[in-house]
């Protein structure tokens, strides 16, 4: 009998407190490991191990997996597939597309020209591309619908070359790259841009990190709509293809957690580990991929490493003590990059030489065979394994990892070169070696008679590898990359569906954060088009109110909800359900936004046009995921953002990490971003119902609605009888008409919160210093200063017609008396309008860092409060010598605003 070991404490996530409730079975499984070790040695002992835990989880034993295995494939070659397809007619596409590619980018660098350009990203992936576009990739026509893919970035002119094959883009579309404006017929953009090319492209994935995050929310997405009734997606997979430097970004790998936890069997990533980023290698004194491996095993992924190519499967089989599996092991990804900028001999060298039994296993190949042992990323019979493996796999997400030659068939010049990514031309010299690489009939003369500009090359509609082509896809649902214009329109509600709110709330004092969640219950009754709306919250929902909607509408969770809820006896309990309408995110703003964007571009990717509303903290919204947001508007997003919380004095105690005072400036960058900074609830009823109208009716613009709203309570007053609803929408209107005086006169505008700063001022303007001063309301600064460019580019190119005035110019003509604007955001935010305003004007706002106090010292120590307004107002009327010199001061004195604690006590709840 061997001798017990005591084990040592270890920390491994084994069950090791259980007790042993046989000793003696555990000990002879613990002898047969023993006698594997001493007779066969730690080898075989390994792979036993190896498969007796892959067998565990076969049988769901709750074993810990392995997060690293070797450096090798994870489908060995006797469990690979057929392959299906013409290996020799699929290389010749591959072929073409690599030199069409590659010339698009070189042509634009054409004298005169030089837009720039990536030839080695795309030369790399062309494989992984391929073998789904022959084999896997779904197109809109599918009867099961399409797939959703994320293309890699710098991949685009591989793209454009499949479609000018395919008749969809033409020799002079190709020449345009990068030339949008400049070249006759338009031109094609630089990446997957589907703002700027709305039939062809459906994701942008080029501002690194975004790609990943937002395919996995695709992918969550997805399953919800198929959850939720509303289409049945069970045959939808998203593939997402990015870069192993890329995933250096936290984006890339911060939700995929979520997408194991939910299951998301419909999702893979297609990882080009070419192990190079911009600059350099990636990991050079490291492996990426061994790295990656560990990282998504982790997160309970279902990893699949393409690393070797076939020319290597007898090497590995011929391994018998493991002598290459070693080396593959320890050597580094910057080793590798340096043996494929070398030679055979190099390599034969300096990789195989490092041990005698390596040596031994290539002594019969050639230096060129050597040379020729190509990484699994260019083996299509290697991928493909792959990829039916990930579509056949249930239960968790896939990632595919395969390792690739940045610039690979480009010469030697490009290929693993440091410098790759910024290359984009070729010598005379390179045009003829990729030539012959590729085997393509392209004489020399048609190269050197204007090596800036080489052929294109079409072998032909009606040859073999077209028909072929044009087939695959015709048999998996059309070309592709293809994205839908236009959605279904929807009913909007009529009017009267939005009168409640338009009430007003009587005595009740309730902040503009309830009044819209009232609007929306009123709105989610509907049967029909309540249904439409996705409520997302990033785990804020108490705080604005939004937990009424826990009961009813229910958090949607794929699993439903297992456990007993604590707050079950409660009237807004905790509810989760598989059909539940709620996104609730958590705390994670950046995966909210990428479920705004899911949910509000499902008009275009499903055919389904959802009504996204995600409210957030409104510092931690534009703020935090602005690049998203960015994002949201190349890929044409509609939905509705919500600030809540806003203003930098109204979030009182918060401080200067809570208190929002730019959000609105921040906002006023992205050109389709419609934000409104609304005083009042019947002003919220007016701006959603024509943001419905806009975005989801017959005009179905492509923009997407930003409404701070605030969270101190107010008795919201009703609509006006006449209200101007013109004014309303387009930025500005009167709300209350001075009073009737013979004094000086003077506007207010003020906007959100500090509307109610701007009516106090009127009242102590007239009684205390006899000045009448209207007050405007204005909810948008940014619509009105987008209307005055409009107005004066309308001028610029029609300099001999009559000038259009800009409407803020038309709203404030033949007002009379200085004009002092108040927000409770910085200057800047109505600076935005201050060019266009034809009388005197000043500002007040909340610049500098938010602070924790009451709502009234913050507004005093911010100089925004009513008595701030009439100082301001004063001081600006001196200056006009409408009010003596010294008044300014006086009133400074009377109402001590440089003394926070004579600031009137005003409300100081903070319920939303």
């Amino acid at each position: 009998m061997a001798t017990e070991r005591k084990r040592p404490v270890i920390s491994d996530g084994l069950p090791s407190q259980l007790p042993d409730i046989d000793p003696e079975e555990t000990n002879e499984w613990v002898e047969s490991l023993d006698g594997v070790i001493d007779e066969r040695g730690a080898k075989r002992a390994r792979y036993v191990m190896l498969r007796l835990l892959e067998r565990a989880r076969e049988r769901q034993v709750g074993v810990p997996p392995l997060t690293s295995t070797d450096y090798i494939n994870t489908i060995p070659p006797e469990q690979e597939p057929w392959f299906p397809g013409d290996e020799f007619v699929e290389r010749r596409i591959r072929a073409y597309i690599r030199w069409n590619a590659a010339m698009l980018v070189h042509r634009a660098q054409r004298p005169e020209i030089g837009v720039g350009g990536h030839i080695s990203t795309y030369a790399s992936s062309a494989s992984l591309y391929e073998v789904g576009m022959n084999h896997f990739f779904r197109g809109k026509d599918h009867p099961g619908g399409g797939d959703h893919i994320f293309y890699q970035g710098h991949a685009s002119p591989g793209m454009y070359a499949r479609a000018f094959l395919e008749g969809r883009l033409s020799e002079n579309d190709l020449d345009g790259f990068r030339q949008e404006l400049s070249h006759p017929g338009g031109g094609l953009p630089s990446y997957p841009h589907p703002r700027l090319m709305p039939n062809f492209w459906e994701f942008p994935t080029v501002s690194m990190g975004l790609g990943p995050l937002n395919a996995i929310y695709q992918a969550r997405y997805n399953r919800y709509l198929h959850n939720r009734g509303i289409k049945d997606t069970s045959q939808q997979r998203v593939w997402a293809f990015l870069g192993d430097g890329e995933m250096d970004e936290v984006e890339s790998l911060g939700a995929i957690g979520l997408a194991a936890r939910e299951e998301l069997d419909n999702l893979t990533f297609v990882i080009n580990c070419n192990l190079q980023r911009l600059d350099g290698p990636v990991r050079g004194n490291g492996k990426v991929i061994q790295e990656l491996e560990s990282f998504f095993r982790g997160a309970g992924w279902n990893v699949i490493k393409v690393v070797w190519g076939r020319e290597w499967d007898p090497l590995l089989a011929a391994d018998t003590d493991g002598a290459l599996v070693n080396l593959m092991n320890v050597t580094p990804d910057g080793d590798y990059q340096t043996y494929k900028g070398e030679s055979g001999a190099y390599v034969r060298e300096n990789f195989f030489g490092r041990d005698p039994r390596t040596r031994k296993l290539v002594e019969h190949m050639s230096d060129d065979e050597v040379w020729n042992l190509k990484r699994g990323g260019h083996d299509y019979k290697k991928l493909y394994a792959a990829y039916k493996a990930a579509t056949e796999h249930t239960g968790q997400p896939t990632v595919i990892l395969a390792k690739t030659i940045k610039g690979w068939t480009l010469g030697s010049h490009f290929e693993a070169r440091n410098a790759t990514h910024q290359m984009k031309k070729l010598t005379l010299d390179d045009l003829k070696g990729f030539r012959d690489r590729l085997y393509l009939d392209i004489s020399d003369k048609q190269l050197e008679d204007n090596p800036y500009l080489p052929p294109y090359y079409h072998p032909g509609e009606k040859s073999d590898e077209m028909q072929y082509m044009l087939e695959r896809r015709r048999e998996l649902g059309g070309s592709i990359p293809t994205r839908r214009t236009k959605g279904k329109v929807l009913r909007i509600p009529e009017s009267k569906a939005f009168g409640d709110v338009k009430r007003g709330s009587g005595k009740q004092k309730i902040a503009t954060t309830m009044a819209f969640v009232r609007l929306l219950k009123d709105l989610m009754k509907d049967k029909e088009f309540g249904a439409r709306w996705v409520p997302i919250i990033p785990d804020e929902a108490r705080t604005f109110g939004m937990d009424s909607l826990f009961p009813t509408k229910k958090i949607y969770s794929p699993h439903g909800q297992t456990y007993t809820s604590v707050d079950r006896e409660l009237f807004l309990s905790y509810k989760e359900a598989t059909n539940g309408q709620i996104l609730h995110e958590g705390i994670n703003e950046a995966g909210s936004t990428a479920s705004f964007i899911a949910a509000g571009t499902s008009y275009a990717t499903h055919d389904e046009p959802m009504i996204p509303l995600y409210i957030f903290y409104s510092m931690f919204g534009f703020q935090r995921t602005a690049d998203e947001l960015w994002a949201a508007a190349d890929q044409m997003t509609r939905g509705f953002l919500l600030g809540a919380t806003a203003g930098r004095t109204t979030l009182n105690g918060e401080g200067l990490q809570h208190e929002d005072g730019h959000s609105l400036l921040i906002a006023a960058t992205n050109p389709a971003v419609v934000a409104y900074d609304p005083a009042f609830a019947f002003e919220i009823a007016h701006i959603v119902e024509d943001g419905l109208h806009r975005m989801y009716g017959e005009k179905q613009e492509n923009v997407f609605y930003y409404l701070t709203v605030y969270n101190e309570p107010a008795v919201q007053p009703a609509e006006p009888a006449e209200v101007d609803r013109e004014g309303l929408l387009k930025g500005i209107y009167r709300y209350a008409a001075a009073p009737e005086a013979n004094g000086p006169k003077a506007q207010l505008l003020a906007s959100g919160t500090g509307m109610a700063w701007a009516l106090k001022a009127q009242t102590l303007l007239a009684q205390d210093w006899g000045v009448s001063a209207d007050v405007w309301s204005v909810t948008s600064w940014t619509e009105l200063r987008r209307d005055a460019i409009e107005a004066e580019e309308h001028n610029l190119l029609h300099a001999g017609d009559q000038p259009r005035k800009p409407y803020i110019q038309q709203k404030l003509e033949g007002t009379e008396g200085p004009v002092v604007a108040v927000s409770d955001f910085m200057r800047a935010v109505p600076d935005l309008i201050a060019r266009w305003v034809p009388n005197d004007y000043t500002s007040l706002g909340t610049d500098g860092f938010g602070m924790s106090d009451t709502r009234h010292a913050l507004r005093r120590h911010f100089h925004v409060d009513a008595e701030s307004v009439v100082v301001a107002t004063l001081r600006q009327l001196a200056l006009g010598g409408k009010v003596p010199s010294h008044v300014p001061a006086e009133a400074a004195k009377k109402y001590a605003i440089d003394d926070v604690n004579a600031a009137p006590v005003g409300e100081t709840g903070g319920d939303s």
